[in-house]
């Protein structure tokens, strides 16, 4: 997935995708910058079920000389009643019309990007929208973990000592500072921060080499962010 972000030249953060059940879920506001990287033009839809509480909108969409059509469908559930697959909660205003045309587009998006079946919008099940801090957690190495380091204050815990030797944590360091000196995409430091030997290797060292290691990641994957931008 996000080869696909990365060869349209659209940045995306890594807590923008989760998974659900072993499939990818993304933010409903990256897959349309998806869809506008990719250019696509849009016909008229067709409603093809107008209630109060429910519609049904079919989107077709064409890019590259490629179009691909989809279904999306919003009925209104309130919140503590069975049935339909758009929950309103208390006071929450509802849109059916915007929720089955997001889910339409969002479809055919993922379809024209070659990921539909292997992923999924946000906005296409009300369980994908759920609150993911599990998920959020297990990503807390992001490019950005050096905004995290700069909410430092007199309450900041003594500095962490390695638990390896001064030869053998310079080693790690120069390991991974290699590693990420080879960089070519953006996606190469996301997978970097998510590895478990990176994560291991990170507690060996003091806090002093943790940070000069997270903040090599942080600038090479800034640096790859802006070269991916001026294209």
């Amino acid at each position: 997935m996000y080869d696909v972000f990365d060869k349209h030249k659209v940045d995306i953060d890594r807590d923008s995708i989760w998974d659900v059940q072993g499939t990818p879920v993304v933010k409903h506001k990256d897959v349309e910058r998806l869809g506008a990287a990719i250019g696509i033009k849009w016909t008229k839809p067709d409603i093809l079920r107008a209630e109060r509480d429910e519609a049904v909108i079919l989107v077709m969409g064409e890019a590259n000389g490629k179009t691909e059509w989809s279904i999306g469908e919003a009925l209104i559930s309130l919140d503590g009643k069975p049935g339909g697959n758009y929950k309103v909660k208390g006071k929450m205003a509802a849109y059916p019309y915007a929720m089955a045309e997001k889910r339409a587009k969002d479809r055919v998006i993922l379809k024209l990007a070659d990921l539909h079946g292997d992923a999924y919008s946000s906005e296409e099940a009300d369980d994908f929208n759920q609150d993911h801090d599990d998920d959020k957690r297990s990503n807390n190495r992001r490019d950005d973990r050096q905004d995290d380091r700069r909410a430092a204050n007199d309450d900041k815990p003594p500095a962490r000592e390695a638990s390896v030797s001064k030869e053998d944590g310079q080693a790690i360091v120069q390991h991974w500072v290699k590693q990420i000196d080879e960089m070519t995409r953006t996606k190469q430091a996301m997978d970097i921060a998510a590895s478990k030997d990176f994560i291991a290797d990170m507690k060996k060292l003091s806090s002093n080499g943790e940070e000069y290691v997270m903040g090599k990641l942080s600038d090479k994957s800034q640096a790859l962010k802006r070269a991916a931008h001026a294209g």
